[in-house]
């Protein structure tokens, strides 16, 4: 499976590069799937729908199914988070996975950096950090994109992949 990560600190765009790059590259005929990490607690479910009500009484899966889509949810109950592999494993087979999030992980990544929040990039720091698109000019030992210039970073992840 081709993998390729989003990364960057809160606030540097990494959502919205994530979703420009995939209306990029399924507009081009590849198939895309994506993982986001969250460092917090978050909900897809809501409150008195009956998926909801399953896993509130104690349902370790709750599966939801329609002709449109199917959402499996997990409660942990105290489990340890999956790992990257883990969650990779379930997948359906697609040309390109895109990872949002896990920093520490060791697929090769694109930074999303804006100058605003005053970090450093962290590509200065990270070997797996391929190349960076950014707000503003940096001066690096690897490619530097405009954080906007979405076709050239995708072109620029497809040919690491290899499609």
């Amino acid at each position: 499976m081709r993998l390729y990560g989003v990364t960057g600190w809160k606030n540097a765009g990494k959502t919205g590069l994530m979703e420009r790059l995939v209306t990029e590259i399924t507009g081009r005929g590849f198939t895309v799937s994506t993982v986001k990490h969250a460092h917090h607690s978050f909900d897809v479910d809501q409150p008195g729908r009956d998926s909801h009500r399953h896993r509130v009484a104690g349902a370790h899966e709750v599966l939801l199914a329609s002709g449109q889509r199917v959402a499996l949810m997990q409660e942990l109950r105290g489990a340890p988070e999956p790992t990257l592999e883990s969650l990779l494993a379930r997948l359906s087979p697609v040309d390109l996975v895109l990872i949002e999030g896990y920093k520490r992980a060791g697929h090769p990544k694109i930074e999303a950096f804006r100058a605003e929040p005053g970090n450093t990039p962290i590509a200065t720091d990270d070997e797996t950090i391929r190349a960076v698109a950014s707000d503003t000019p940096l001066e690096l030992d690897r490619p530097v994109f405009d954080l906007n210039a979405t076709a050239k970073i995708a072109d620029f992840i497809l040919d690491e992949v290899g499609l």
